[in-house]
């Protein structure tokens, strides 16, 4: 027996001795009573009668335990031109004086802080901030347009908000302010105080009686110490998109975040005290705390606070510079962001410039990661590149190849076999467990790991609706694709992704691996569309190669063939287009479901995430050509 399959075994064996031995790695003001009351299921409660504190984990227990001068935040911002190191030690001080800044605005044990902040230190200090003095957090997106901020004001009453000046993307310095002042017109609930960190790059307008300057905030207050909270109690609030345009506020319990995540740094990510971690992500995401923030400093490492792009700030070059001055030893990022880097430098010629000896490994997630995109990043790394399967929803990863116990066969396309607090099936639509191979609804068998989210803030009702009615004992990822034979799985596409042509229950992911093969295409998506014959047909978006010369309509004919030798005639895949680019959000994932309703013509609303809307008009102009869409 493996390894892995030990670690795993146990964890099935006895999942609450195997988290409760987990959960001795962290610092408890009390001990929990009981590991895991499932009495009132899908209602589960881990580390019951526990108290423990965040903040204390991450910063003031590495201190207390001599480590004070070790470096805790690697802040590196291109777009800036700053690089700046903050120790344990100084950010210990940082955060107890902003705790103390939100305690003199009344802010206590189980208030609610909402954060609106771009890629600073400060939004990290803020956050732990909160943890520290028992408030609950909720980080929003920076980019977010003002109604969506509104959304999330009025669903978690926050007492004060916090927010910077600016944020810059590339070279666009978008003004959060203003979006803010916006935001708070709209909703119905009004913060009591805004604290705002101005940025020289643009200055934000005050209201007097309402908002503070963040210097002028802690200018006379008393450092905070760490309050202790019930193990179930939220550390914070994350909004995910619901299918109803109202957000779902996914909850992360304080213990059972506390203990899992501290868990996967050295068991999935290989990571040690000490060790540089960089997850290329944003604090707005699931990805930023639970990467950027939280597992990181858990586990005494030194996280890295990027503010840039994979391209342009400045050049295809940007991640492997930041991976060699700092000697980052791990980093994730998703895939999309590999994807741009190699249509920009193919061949690798920026990597070249930089020494990547301390690099041990890359880790994808945010999307399924195409075989291409995965043997292009082995071949010019030249370290393990590790797929990773998880949600906001679960918080850390569902599936991966554990990189800290023991490194399984690589299966391109695959995030590997379910990591210990998860077992996953594929179930047919009545339930039945699927055939090996065969594609299903990926679905967790209850409980999950401690992590995972417990509830939707103040909507039980809503938790139990979205993700537990189907499959009664089960979670539904929302997440079609197959359990293989050999217990990996795959990951083929959203459930809605999953198109019906004549009857075959087909998945377009599928189909995006076999476009992504040719060599002229940069980055591709297939959608399903409308057909009166065969209920739906795919239809493909290619991204070519800068530099590619060929007639666009001989590489269409040639990834129909690819697809018909690959898949067969059963994928009825006849028709694609070239595009100059694809519609994503912010953190890189392709809006196919939007393209889908502007072939078929239907309505929908603007997506919140989007990271260009002028791009929707592009593919409308693209799918008129080919016949499809409509004007306007």
């Amino acid at each position: 027996m493996g390894r892995f399959d030990e670690v795993y075994g146990r964890w099935q064996a006895d999942p609450h001795a195997f988290w409760a031995e987990a959960a001795e790695d962290v610092v408890w003001t009390k001990r929990w009573d009981r590991v895991l009351n499932d009495d009132t299921p899908p209602f589960y409660r881990w580390f019951e009668g526990g108290e423990i504190n965040t903040c204390y984990n991450a910063v003031d227990r590495h201190v207390d335990e001599g480590h004070g001068e070790r470096p805790a935040i690697i802040y590196d911002s291109p777009v800036t031109e700053t690089v700046a190191t903050i120790t344990y030690a100084e950010l210990k001080d940082r955060v107890a004086r902003f705790a103390g800044a939100l305690a003199a605005q009344g802010v206590g044990y189980g208030d609610r802080v909402i954060l609106y902040m771009p890629m600073i230190p400060e939004a990290v200090v803020a956050m732990l901030a909160c943890t520290r003095i028992g408030a609950v957090h909720s980080v929003v997106f920076g980019g977010f347009a003002a109604k969506e901020l509104a959304t999330r004001i009025d669903d978690a009453t926050p007492k004060v908000i916090v927010s910077a000046s600016c944020g810059i993307e590339g070279q666009r310095v978008i003004p959060y302010k203003s979006l803010l002042d916006s935001a708070i017109g709209l909703a119905t609930h009004k913060p009591d105080r805004c604290i705002i960190k101005q940025r020289p790059q643009a200055e934000a307008t005050m209201v007097a009686g309402r908002d503070l300057l963040w210097e002028d905030a802690e200018a006379t207050v008393e450092p905070a110490e760490c309050v202790p909270v019930k193990a179930t109690d939220p550390a914070y609030i994350l909004y995910t998109s619901g299918t109803t345009g109202i957000p779902k506020g996914v909850v992360r319990a304080t213990g059972g975040h506390l203990v899992t995540l501290k868990w996967t740094m050295p068991n999935i990510y290989g990571m040690q005290p000490g060790d540089v971690y960089w997850a290329a992500s944003d604090v707005g995401w699931v990805v930023g705390h639970s990467y950027i923030v939280y597992a990181p400093l858990f586990h005494g490492c030194t996280t890295v606070l990027y503010e840039g792009k994979p391209v342009g700030t400045p050049d295809a070059g940007a991640f492997w510079r930041v991976i060699s001055q700092h000697k980052v030893k791990g980093m994730f990022t998703a895939p999309t962001a590999l994807r741009a880097i190699k249509k920009e430098d193919p061949e690798g010629k920026l990597l070249a410039q930089y020494d990547m000896s301390h690099f041990k490994a890359q880790f994808l997630a945010g999307e399924r990661c195409d075989p291409d995109t995965l043997a292009w990043a082995q071949n010019m790394l030249k370290v393990p590149v590790i797929d990773n399967w998880w949600q906001t929803e679960t918080g850390s990863p569902i599936a991966s190849n554990c990189l800290g116990i023991e490194l399984l066969p690589f299966k391109p396309g695959s995030p590997t076999r379910p990591v210990p607090g998860y077992e996953v099936h594929a179930l047919s639509p009545e339930g039945a467990e699927m055939p090996p191979g065969e594609i299903g609804a990926l679905a967790i068998k209850l409980p999950m790991a401690p992590a995972a989210l417990p509830t939707l803030w103040h909507n039980d009702q809503r938790f139990v609706d979205s993700y537990m009615a189907e499959y009664p004992g089960y979670y539904q990822t929302g997440d079609a694709g197959i359990v293989d034979s050999d217990g990996y799985i795959h990951v083929m596409s959203r459930t809605d992704d999953i198109i019906n042509v004549a009857g075959h229950r087909l998945s377009t992911g599928g189909m995006e691996e076999v476009l992504a093969n040719h060599q002229d295409v940069a980055e591709c998506a297939v959608i399903g569309v409308a057909d009166d014959l065969k209920g739906q047909v795919p239809l493909g978006f290619l991204i070519l190669k800068d530099g590619v010369t060929r007639a666009h309509d001989a590489i269409i004919k040639d990834v129909v063939q690819m697809v018909r030798d690959r898949i067969g005639p059963v994928a009825a895949f006849k028709q694609a287009t070239v595009v100059p680019r694809l519609p994503k959000t912010r953190s890189g994932k392709i809006l196919r479901a939007t393209m889908q309703k502007i072939a078929d013509g239907e309505s929908f609303n603007m997506p919140a995430t989007i990271d260009d809307p002028a791009i929707l008009d592009e593919i409308r102009e693209s799918l008129l050509a080919i016949g499809y869409a409509k004007k306007g």
